[in-house]
């Protein structure tokens, strides 16, 4: 969870300002300040700290009124920043306006707790007003911080201003010095999952609650890295045993029912939404979240009304309308597409609305035949959520590199007959978009085989095997793998076995459908010898350009981009050719153009490797009303179609830099 895993860098010129500025004003070189901060804002009009700094040297000078129209023009593209209402605070007790200054220090607290000085002013202010009871709640505040660190106290400042990198190097160096602090572990988890990082938040959060098992707060967001995780039944234990203290908390209730979502109990889940809609009518998220486990469940008439009725309750949420395209087979009306213009020329839209509603766009477009405006609308949506991501190319690369370095024949042949011996999970493997589901649908469709989901256990394994904290440039797996022996593979697998009963319902067989398992297939064969491995594959430039219009609930950031996209399928292609080659036998390759040519020869192929007999609902399989969790849910009920095949061909003139990227790729693909 390092800050600089991110991939992003700061904006340099701001980060020198700031710099320059928290050294001037502090040593009362008030006109100097103000001049680097309004130097800097001639370059960058809307700099949160030059506002700031620019505000905080003219009150200092005397000069309140122009003070506080700065503030103003800060709230104006900074609306959450708690320092402007605390500097607003301090220029109306300049000017000796108590009420106003008391307003404004409580929205600085508001929006982050740990503002000791806001604290103090309102204590003071308080006991000016006569009101004793909110003097005494300020104090003890005041009290409770002047209680942690100095340091914790800061960095929980930082944090809660949105300065995450400034906030995690501060409260690690903390850590690294004084050892265990539970405020400061704590804080260090919140950092992660700000980041995403939640293996990493687990971690800590699991180690303050052995100290503090009764720490309510972290508890909550305890169970909230583990659903992030996707250790859904782990989550759902938290959830119930909070609500079992909290038993009116709108939120628990709603974790609840993810939970229960995420366990595949889809019915469940929208009856614990419906009963929270019920008093929240207009309640955007749970609208969507109804829609989603009705997709799933593949009444899509219903989650068609569920996120409709969620765009409804409001104009801008971009979600809504993604889920409708991402239906895939949903076509937008002119009145939709044209609310998805409004919206997105709106000034102050979020960026997550706004790439959200860029896809939705692209879509509908797209069905309009208008391809140029579609393609900038995906482009604009991939650039925007790329910023977000932390996403290092290399690092994949480097991880292919070294599996293959690890893995030889050699290394292979000494482990032989090592790991669990089960032979029910069947493994799907390869990029998303590569015709995946089509054959988990197959197969599910089979009477002995249960599709699952994309199960988050190897790689839940793989991240407790790299470490907490550890570092991506000298990560300790898959090298770490040599020092494993037998009982430790065998271990392994039935760990794997038993995370995946959670979904299971008896059948002889399951399937694991997690397109990234690709990069893991040494490990899966060390620790289940006999599962079955199918390597899903599709044609490069329309595999890579389906994945350039889908925007992930998670995770697969490799894809907002035509060049990562690009290389990612070329170490897929370098890493499964290794794993043909050390593993004979063991992994069966489908091309999803060969399965849409000839499907039932396909059907046939698939089954004999599986050791399974011929059944024929395994050709109706668009007939199976099993759940389906992924994008291509509504496809796969439809049955085959070659309609997609070529769909990406329309946007040639734009994918330049794919096949670029893709190199030789893009016709050696088929290769052995």
């Amino acid at each position: 969870m390092e800050s600089h895993r991110a991939g992003v860098q700061a904006d340099e010129p701001s980060a020198v300002v700031t710099a320059q500025l928290r050294e001037l004003l502090p040593g009362g070189r008030f006109r100097e300040a103000l001049e680097v901060a309004q130097a800097r804002l001639r370059e960058a009009p809307a700099d949160r700290d030059a506002l700031l700094g620019a505000a905080t040297a003219q009150r200092c000078l005397g000069r309140v009124p122009e003070a506080l129209s700065t503030l103003a023009t800060l709230q104006q593209h900074h609306p959450r920043f708690s320092r402007l209402f605390e500097e607003r605070g301090r220029c109306h007790v300049d000017l000796r306006q108590a009420p106003q200054a008391i307003e404004a220090f409580l929205a600085a607290v508001n929006f982050n707790h740990a503002l000791p000085g806001s604290w103090g002013m309102l204590e003071g202010l308080y006991r000016m007003q006569g009101q004793a009871a909110n003097a005494a709640m300020a104090a003890s505040h005041v009290a409770t911080l002047r209680a942690l660190p100095r340091e914790v106290v800061t960095a929980t400042s930082l944090f809660q201003d949105g300065e995450l990198e400034a906030a995690e190097g501060l409260i690690r160096r903390y850590l690294l010095t004084h050892g265990d602090h539970i405020e400061a572990m704590r804080l260090l988890a919140r950092i992660g999952i700000a980041h995403k990082v939640y293996f990493d938040a687990q971690v800590l959060l699991g180690a303050v609650l052995e100290r503090a098992p009764d720490y309510r707060a972290a508890r909550h967001e305890y169970a909230f890295a583990l659903l992030k995780l996707q250790r859904y039944a782990e989550a759902r234990r938290e959830y119930e045993a909070l609500l079992r203290q909290e038993p009116g908390s709108v939120s628990l209730k709603t974790f609840h029912a993810a939970s229960l979502a995420g366990l595949g109990e889809h019915a469940g889940s929208i009856e614990a939404f419906r009963a929270l809609l019920d008093g929240r009518p207009e309640d955007a998220d749970l609208h969507l979240a109804i829609g989603h486990a009705q997709k799933t469940l593949g009444d899509t008439a219903a989650a068609i009304d569920s996120y409709r009725a969620a765009a409804r309750c409001r104009a801008d949420f971009g979600d809504a309308y993604w889920s409708l395209a991402n239906l895939k087979t949903y076509r937008f009306s002119d009145d939709e597409t044209e609310a998805m213009r409004i919206a997105l020329a709106a000034p102050r839209i979020a960026a997550e609305d706004r790439y959200h509603l860029d896809f939705a766009r692209g879509k509908a477009l797209e069905d309009r035949g208008d391809y140029a405006g579609s393609f900038q609308h995906y482009q604009q949506g991939n650039d925007l959520k790329r910023r977000e991501c932390r996403y290092r190319p290399e690092l994949i690369e480097r991880n292919t590199r070294r599996q293959i370095a690890l893995f030889t024949p050699e290394f292979l042949a000494a482990r032989r007959g090592w790991g669990d011996f089960s032979t029910d999970p069947i493994f799907i493997v390869g990029l998303p978009r590569a015709g995946s589901t089509l054959l988990e649908q197959i197969l599910a469709s089979h009477s002995q085989v249960e599709g699952t989901q994309e199960l988050p256990t190897v790689q839940q394994i793989v991240s407790r095997m790299m470490g907490f904290g550890a570092e991506l440039d000298e990560p300790r797996y898959p090298q770490v793998l040599a020092t494993l022996d037998a009982a430790d593979f065998a271990r392994l697998g039935r760990e794997y076995l038993e995370g995946a009963r959670a979904y299971r319902s008896g059948k002889r067989y399951f399937i694991d459908k997690m397109p990234n398992n690709f990069r893991h297939l040494g490990l899966i064969h060390l620790m289940l010898p006999n599962a079955k491995i199918i390597d899903a594959r599709r044609e490069p430039l329309a595999c890579c350009f389906s994945n350039f219009k889908q925007l992930f609930a998670t995770g697969q950031e490799f894809t907002y981009s035509l060049e990562d996209i690009g290389r990612y399928y070329r170490t897929y292609l370098e890493l499964m050719a290794h794993w043909q080659q050390v593993l004979p036998g063991r992994i069966l390759r489908v091309q999803h153009e060969d399965v849409v040519a000839d499907l039932a020869g396909s059907v046939r192929r698939l089954l004999e490797f599986c050791g399974l007999p011929f059944e024929p609902q395994c050709l109706a399989f668009h007939e199976n009303r099993r759940s389906v969790r992924t994008a291509s849910s509504e496809q796969v009920r439809r049955g085959i179609s070659r309609e997609g095949l070529d769909q990406w061909r329309h946007f040639e003139a734009w994918l330049g830099p794919l096949r670029e990227a893709l190199g030789e790729a893009a016709s050696t693909y088929r290769d052995a």
